[in-house]
């Protein structure tokens, strides 16, 4: 049996660029802090790297730092300094901040005091776009970037957060995207590489396929293969919506990034939902890679408003440039069946209630 991957908002596919420029990189010898040929020859590397991001995120003029993914970055941006977020903010931005700000049923978050705020772009469970004022302290870009064409510079951020295998890099890598001239402390220390903010010996290999994977997704981009993923995800949520009227999809009246789609069909668990269809082949979630099998319910959702009956029946399907129309065909014809038994036992179910209810009238 295939399989089809459908859970691109967790980790996407390694690109092919990527694994090439970390290929390369696994024969450079040198340590990029050394100053003979072959150091140069690395810290070439981890420079090019450099700018096909700042090329690719629109952050000419910035400083990129290198880190070991977005969490690491939330934490170097956040860290000791008293910003508020929203709870539909990621965990590893939520962990720093005070969740004070309110957030709307349509996934909208209010930003009072932007420069003392960190907010996301776009939600990885909801797919929600958000309306950022001026001057955020601290933007998380990490889904919106290398699917959206947007910039760094455009949004006015202090600081942004990005993850090198959400755009078809390799795991383990990030970068704080950070404003020139905005004050920032180093929270690892020691070598004082990448500019003396975060220490440590950088990680080549990964860096060299985070630049290459930021090349190529922002072409990605610029070709408009984003609005092919678009019309599979419509695809997806047409076929759906004509099946279940009681199934709805979250935020499909805000804008949404093109590869996300989050349903709640009230009463199917949406943990019961992941297993049903990876059974059969098919890898979706019921939320962030980061807390999927770690709770019971959406935090997201019970932010916007839901309650814990439909927070806890969520499932989210992410597509990406690899997605084909069989992968949706195939999802919706086993969605269906697995409806069709879960429905058929919620209406035994009530024919069953009802006549308890009679009988002890």
């Amino acid at each position: 049996m295939g399989r089809a991957y459908l859970d691109y908002n967790a980790s996407a596919a390694l690109r092919l660029e990527a694994r090439q420029a970390m290929v390369q990189a696994m024969d450079c010898v040198g340590n990029p802090s050394s100053v003979h040929a072959e150091g140069r020859a690395a810290k070439a590397i981890v420079e090019r790297a450099r700018e096909q991001i700042a090329q690719a995120l629109g952050a000419q003029g910035a400083d990129i730092i290198f880190t070991s993914g977005a969490t690491e970055a939330a934490g170097l941006a956040l860290r000791g300094r008293a910003f508020h977020c929203a709870d539909v903010e990621h965990e590893a931005v939520r962990a720093w901040c005070e969740p004070t700000l309110n957030v709307n049923r349509h996934g909208q978050i209010s930003i009072a005091e932007p420069e003392k705020s960190a907010v996301q772009l776009a939600n990885s469970e909801t797919g929600v776009i958000q309306s950022l004022p001026e001057g955020v302290a601290v933007c998380d870009m990490t889904q919106a970037f290398g699917k959206l064409p947007v910039a760094f510079n455009w949004i006015g951020a202090q600081m942004g957060l990005i993850s090198a295998h959400k755009i078809g890099g390799p795991k383990g890598v990030g970068a704080l995207v950070v404003k020139r001239g905005t004050e920032l402390a180093a929270q690892i220390k020691g070598g004082g590489q990448e500019m003396g903010r975060r220490s440590g010996t950088e990680n080549l290999i990964g860096i060299a396929g985070f630049g290459a994977a930021a090349e190529a997704a922002i072409r990605d981009v610029e070709q408009g293969i984003w609005g092919h993923v678009e019309k599979l995800r419509n695809i997806l949520e047409n076929s759906i919506e004509q099946m279940s009227a009681a199934t709805i999809f979250i935020g499909k009246s805000q804008p949404r990034l093109p590869n996300t789609s989050c349903m709640v069909t009230q009463g199917w668990k949406g943990e019961t939902q992941v297993m049903q269809m990876d059974l059969a082949g098919l890898a979706v979630s019921a939320g962030s890679a980061c807390s999927s099998g770690k709770v019971k319910e959406s935090r997201v959702l019970r932010a916007m408003g839901f309650e814990p009956s439909s927070a806890g029946c969520a499932l989210r399907v992410s597509l990406g440039p690899d997605t084909q129309q069989k992968d949706i065909d195939w999802l919706v014809e086993i969605w269906s069946k697995q409806y069709k038994k879960w429905n058929a036992r919620v209406m035994i179910a009530d024919q069953k209630q009802e006549t308890l209810d009679g009988k002890y009238a």
